[in-house]
């Protein structure tokens, strides 16, 4: 039978049971008819159900770009899907594919041999916990929650509120997650000063330069050149490989111990600090900030309230999992033997 033939509404279940929004868009494109069937009214049904396979849990995502000052972060909100709201579905969709494939060497860097990539179910759990994790950084790591506001009861019970939202195994999947982007910080964006030494070493094993660290470091530094490389350099692989490759290359103009964020203490504390930046700010300056006065740059840039006001998602889980007679280290602990979390393992 020939498409011409077939009625809109058989057609509109083809492009209904499509996995991705890309396979719509090229099926749309194919002919005339497909073209008709999906420009109808049934448009943005069309590319929700997509967007749902895609980059489900869309709700969560729906809660995510609708949250403002105005209303509770753990009062859920219905809204009617439209192309503005598709488009931003997509954009937040995008960047939870990213740490699908950063998952798997994250979570299993040391236990490489059973490395393995993530079941659809296992993508589906990872996504929902980073746009709620995301939720909560956009609702309480702002300008309008500073150091001194942290621990007033009430603040307290505002960030319990949306944790309270979900049953203990998808806090556990917060967890996970979480854990996931703090190494991801801790190594690859802010790396301590004894991982500076490792990957020089590792790096230059012949070589006797001795790294000079800051061991009096507290962002930022005096005022480095500002960081503006143009929108070409950020398409660039050559320009950022060139320049990650130069951190750890000593220079009479650089010196790769000045890379590092401190000894173990006080790089605790920056990594506090930075795990206020979602998954996306994360992912971009892993991406587009080699140097470390570039992500000093950065940090400036988001106003006083950022700097020494560490992260409160880890408090607030702790005081949830009491709340409900629980133990935070007990359920770290069996996310880590894989009985919890993203990627639970088959008994």
């Amino acid at each position: 039978m020939h498409f011409s033939t077939l009625p809109v509404e058989i057609l509109t279940q083809v492009f209904l049971s499509l996995p991705t929004i890309s396979s719509v868009i090229s099926l749309a494109s194919t002919c005339h008819r497909f073209h008709d069937a999906y420009h109808s009214s049934r448009r943005r049904l069309i590319l929700s159900e997509a967007a749902e396979r895609e980059f489900g849990p869309v709700d969560d995502i729906v809660q995510l770009v609708t949250q403002n000052s105005s209303q509770p972060a753990h009062v859920r909100r219905d809204v009617p899907i439209s192309d503005a709201l598709i488009l931003q579905i997509i954009k937040i969709g995008k960047v939870a594919r990213k740490w699908e494939t950063i998952y798997p060497h994250k979570k299993w860097k040391d236990d490489f041999e059973n490395r393995r990539t993530l079941t659809e179910e296992e993508c589906f759990r990872l996504r929902r916990a980073l746009y709620r994790l995301w939720l909560f950084g956009r609702a309480f790591h702002n300008n309008g929650y500073v150091r001194t506001a942290r621990s007033l009861p009430q603040v307290k019970l505002e960030r319990a509120a949306l944790l309270h939202n979900f049953p203990v195994a998808e806090l556990a999947e917060m967890q996970d997650v979480y854990t996931v982007m703090r190494d991801m910080v801790a190594q690859n964006i802010c790396p301590s000063n004894g991982r500076i030494r490792q990957k020089f070493q590792k790096r230059h094993p012949d070589s006797n330069h001795q790294l000079l660290f800051n061991i009096h470091l507290n962002y930022p530094l005096p005022a480095p050149a500002p960081f503006l490389p143009s929108i070409n350099d950020y398409n660039n692989s050559s320009y950022l490989e060139s320049k990650y490759h130069s951190r750890l290359q000593p220079s009479r103009w650089h010196e790769p111990g000045g890379e590092g964020w401190g000894d173990e203490i006080l790089h605790y504390y920056v990594v506090e600090d930075m795990m206020k930046l979602d998954p996306e700010q994360i992912l971009w300056l892993r991406d587009h900030c080699p140097y470390k006065q570039h992500v000093e740059c950065y940090v400036k840039g988001l106003g006083e309230w950022f700097n020494n006001n560490g992260q409160t998602f880890g408090e607030t889980l702790d005081f949830v999992t009491s709340q409900r007679g629980g133990d935070t280290e007990e359920l770290k602990a069996m996310i880590e033997d894989g009985e919890m979390g993203v990627a639970v393992c088959e008994m």
